[in-house]
């Protein structure tokens, strides 16, 4: 009895904790639903509250230190993924942006906007800033042919690079945005300039075209990758055959800043024009309402009088708000605008016709990793990668980044030692056949063995030794594919120390994959003047796409 008289004294202090654990469920389960929510979306992959997805051009990543200040000032965060631009324009228009990101930030809008697609796939759009494509050339070259004193046109610069009066570096049109625009404004301006080019323009302009590329001596996939290696060859004592470089204005501007060049670059406004990045921040349609608001935060504070007056004082680009005035002592006045193609076949036309026709061609040799690790999907991977580059990719990036006509390609596959070396050399006319028996040479690779990659290198680098007359004037690089770590024949140390010379000239682009070191990988990269790409987190077929901007 008194059991039970003690339970009903003691009722309603258990009714009372009863209740408040329910409470406590409840808060969890809003808590964990409300998680739940903020993590799905279009897609499912919304990125949390306040933070604003963007597919953005590589050379923005100079932009942090203001996307950080942004963050503090308006409490939006800025999450940039890079790309190259016909990549970028390949995602919004396929639907592969939508979910992902909430918003492009391009150096230009003018190529995307020629895909009927695009339309329905961006909304609004806020240009940030602006920088032309020019040309920057060391100071005594500048003063030798007059151009510190007078403008040139670009007939004449096309005509001095053509007679070897100065050499430059330019990125690939396929990749960067940078060279596009270096070839829409000189085919513009060599076409006649005013009225917009189409395909019998470009045909009337090819020869001088030809002789312009003739002075580009190095190309690159990005901006700031131009940039560097322009900076190691012409190295500590100023002495380079390259003498210049073709690229944004406040990249030059941000060379000159640096104090790693031995001599200054002058700045070249071509007296007929240019073509100028006016970084659109551009709303994806697909974008959440909570990235709307994001979106407008962010652009009304990028377009801010005293924001502007730092980005261009920070990362030397121009001002685009009413009121805000260049900074005269380092930008001189805005220079003539060149028309854009408004035809997209007229666009593609003149990119086809850089890389078949117009620039110098390429020598490009893949070192080929078929050991016994490779088995399964990874020689499958391998296999279709070498197969795009035949033209079976059919996407914007895959179209222009085969490989081209007048190019020569070898693939040397190895295992325990390095196989017969495969030399192609692709026509300048009806490529196809070509094409055909590379194709046929990838579907052949097979897996088994050790791996013997410095051998396997060391015969791609005498191969360049021994070809060298004859590959004279060509952009000559090697690729290189390896899944795991060396365990036949020559080390590396064994190997940096036989090709010294060798290694200096021609870069190397490694790839990381598998369980492949990623400390030799990087160490000849740089050693090469090459460049490092990771395929441990992405297809083989994007990496090796990804590599032709360099090549």
């Amino acid at each position: 009895m008194n059991r039970f008289n003690n339970k009903i004294k003691d009722l309603p202090r258990r009714l009372e904790r009863d209740l408040a654990l329910r409470r406590v469920w409840a808060a969890l389960t809003a808590l964990l639903l409300l998680g739940a929510a903020g993590c799905m979306g279009s897609g499912g992959d919304r990125s949390p509250a306040g933070t604003l997805r963007v597919l953005a051009g590589s050379e923005l990543a100079d932009l942090k230190p203001i996307l950080d200040q942004a963050r503090k000032d308006t409490g939006v965060s800025v999450k940039l993924d890079h790309v190259g631009t016909l990549d970028g324009v390949q995602q919004v228009i396929d639907g592969k942006a939508d979910g992902r990101y909430d918003a492009i930030w391009f150096s230009s809008n003018r190529y995307l906007n020629l895909h009927p697609e695009a339309e329905s796939k961006i909304r609004d759009s806020a240009e940030t800033m602006a920088s032309p494509v020019i040309l920057g050339l060391r100071a005594s070259v500048a003063t030798r042919l007059g151009w510190d004193r007078t403008p040139p046109t670009w007939a004449e610069i096309a005509a001095a690079a053509g007679n070897g009066k100065f050499s430059y570096g330019m990125t690939s049109p396929a990749a960067s945005n940078s060279g596009f625009s270096a070839l829409v404004a000189v085919a513009s301006a060599l076409a006649g300039g005013r009225s917009g080019l189409n395909v019998a323009g470009i045909e009337r302009a090819a020869p001088r075209l030809k002789s312009f590329f003739a002075g580009q001596t190095l190309t690159a996939g990005s901006s700031g990758w131009l940039s560097d290696s322009y900076v190691r060859r012409v190295g500590q004592d100023g002495e380079s055959p390259l003498d210049g470089l073709v690229n944004y204005e406040s990249v030059l501007l941000a060379l000159n800043a640096s104090g790693r060049l031995p001599e200054p670059l002058t700045l070249i406004y071509p007296h007929d024009g240019v073509i100028t990045a006016d970084y659109p921040l551009t709303l994806l349609g697909s974008a959440p309402a909570g990235a709307k608001e994001g979106f407008r935060k962010l652009t009304d504070y990028l377009r801010r009088p005293e924001v502007q007056r730092r980005i261009m004082a920070q990362v030397y680009r121009r001002p685009v708000v009413p009121g805000v005035r260049p900074d005269a002592t380092r930008f001189p006045g805005v220079p003539a605008e060149l028309p854009f193609p408004d035809r997209l076949d007229v666009a593609d036309a003149l990119i086809g016709a850089f890389y078949d026709r117009l620039r110098r061609p390429a020598r490009t040799i893949y070192v080929l990793d078929v050991s016994g690790s490779m088995q399964g999907d990874r020689i499958d991977g391998l296999r279709n990668a070498l197969i795009g580059l035949t033209g079976a990719d059919g996407s914007l990036a895959g179209r222009f980044q085969r490989f081209h006509n007048r190019e020569s390609v070898t693939l040397i596959p190895f295992s325990s030692r390095p196989k017969t070396a495969e030399s192609y050399a692709v026509p300048e006319v009806r490529p196809e056949a070509e094409l055909g028996r590379i194709r046929s040479f990838a579907r052949s690779l097979s897996s088994g063995g050790g791996t013997a990659i410095y051998d396997s290198l060391g015969q791609a680098l005498d191969l360049v030794k021994k070809e060298a007359a004859q590959n004279e004037g060509r952009f000559t690089s090697i690729v290189l594919m390896t899944d795991g770590q060396n365990t036949s024949g020559t080390d590396f140390a064994a190997f940096r120390a036989r090709y010294p010379g060798v290694l200096q000239g021609v870069p190397v682009f490694t790839i990381l994959f598998g369980e492949g070191r990623a400390d030799e990988m990087n160490q000849l990269a740089q050693l090469t003047g090459g460049r490092t790409f990771d395929a441990r987190s992405q297809s083989l077929t994007s990496v090796f796409r990804d590599i032709r901007g360099y090549q």
